[in-house]
């Protein structure tokens, strides 16, 4: 019988537990019901109009409607070595040390299944983005996990880091082959310092392992806190790839454009696998974030403000409801552990209470893997009217579990 028939790699997937959130949500929109959504990082404003421009004038071009590199066009990998030249001093051979990408998420799920034989193991901090360990497992691959530790102020502890990343090289039955980082953190915010990467690649070299980092936040920053890149460490090139994309910062998430630089013979495999299994984006949009990626900083400054005013809001009017939340120094999101009151829930019981109840959304923190329990991730992506709606019905919800109701 053809019901029979089993998919391994997908059956062997845990159920996608944001799916059981978006469920809610789009039930709740079909009823006509409003939804305060602060569960996804979708930038809820346009691309910048000089991008758009951009987009459209090449779109008119004759010549632009074909195939293009999958590589990338050379317009948009010398964007790319500029971006980097100019913001941290890089230099970079356009042909083998970057690659376009699909958004960040393609990239990633492309680099592991071109680097990791069946059995190489994966060191991913958690809490963690989901494709960043399930990357490496949909490509045969075992992931080792890294809990990370964080002040209230989401400074990364690094030497608890780089002790529990020694012991896990000093214990494991297999070697680690590959180390992922990703700074500021998806979802905790959490960031490092520059010596973080100075200490992470002198140990690469050490024990002989890849560094796989993801900066795709990095130019959300506030309070004067300047994101680092692996890229800036003498000899990172040896053992480290990089990557960043344009949807945050730019506001074009559903552009799906990103890239990785770096380690000549990681993006050499990205690069040969790609050649394979896809041609490249449409090229208007390749002109497009080019010159993104060119041009004026301003609008980026602009984005990284809302964020930084936004994030200001939300802990002023859910402090006025008693939930206390501590600022962060870089990301769109806020990581925050949910009250006292509803601890016994779990995020995700909370979570879906919470939005059936009173519309309003938010990511559990076990979405994230165990290490999120308790926790939800917040992305700023509501005006200010909204925060302070949600908070207020955010203060209705839990004051039947202060009153011992339920």
């Amino acid at each position: 019988m053809f019901d029979e028939i089993k998919f391994n790699r997908v059956d062997n997937l845990p159920k996608y537990v944001f799916a059981e959130i978006n469920d809610i949500k789009i039930k709740l929109k079909k009823e006509g019901q409003e939804v305060i959504d602060f569960s996804m990082g979708n930038p809820d404003g346009d691309t910048p109009e000089h991008i758009v421009d951009a987009l459209v004038k090449s779109a008119r071009t004759s010549g632009t409607h074909g195939y293009s590199p999958s590589q990338g066009i050379p317009e948009v990998l010398d964007a790319i070595a500029s971006w980097y030249k100019r913001r941290y001093g890089v230099t970079l051979d356009t042909k083998t040390q970057t690659i376009a990408t699909i958004g960040s998420k393609d990239g990633y799920s492309h680099m592991a299944y071109a680097i990791t034989n069946p059995g190489d193991v994966a060191v991913v901090p958690t809490p963690t983005y989901p494709i960043h360990a399930y990357s490496f497992i949909l490509a045969g691959g075992v992931v080792e996990d890294l809990k990370l530790v964080f002040d209230e102020h989401y400074n990364i502890d690094e030497d608890k880091f780089f002790e529990d990343l020694e012991n896990i090289f000093k214990f494991a039955h297999v070697k680690p082959k590959y180390v992922l980082v990703n700074f500021p953190h998806n979802p905790t915010s959490a960031t490092v310092t520059s010596d973080f990467y100075v200490r992470l690649v002198a140990m690469a070299k050490r024990e002989r392992f890849y560094i796989i980092s993801d900066i795709a936040y990095g130019d959300i920053s506030f309070g004067g806190y300047k994101t680092p890149s692996i890229m800036e460490v003498d000899g990172a090139l040896d053992v480290a790839v990089e990557s960043f994309t344009l949807s945050k910062s730019y506001n074009m998430a559903g552009w799906r454009i990103g890239f990785f630089v770096g380690n000549k013979k990681l993006i050499g495999a990205l690069t040969k696998l790609k050649s394979w299994l896809d041609y490249g984006m449409f090229t208007p949009i390749q002109v497009a974030a080019a010159t993104a990626l060119n041009g004026s900083i301003d609008c980026v400054n602009e984005i990284t403000e809302k964020y930084n005013h936004r994030q200001d809001k939300f802990i002023e009017e859910f402090e006025k409801i008693g939930w206390n939340i501590k600022r962060n120094k870089a990301s769109m999101f806020i990581w925050t552990k949910i009250p006292q009151c509803v601890q016994h829930l779990g995020s995700l019981e909370f979570s879906k209470k919470l939005l059936s109840e009173e519309g309003v959304a938010m990511s559990p923190g076990v979405g994230f893997g165990h290490d999120g329990e308790g926790w939800v991730r917040i992305a700023l992506i509501e005006d200010d009217e909204r925060i302070a709606k949600a908070a207020l019905k955010v203060q209705k919800f839990l004051k039947q579990y202060e009153d011992g109701d339920k």
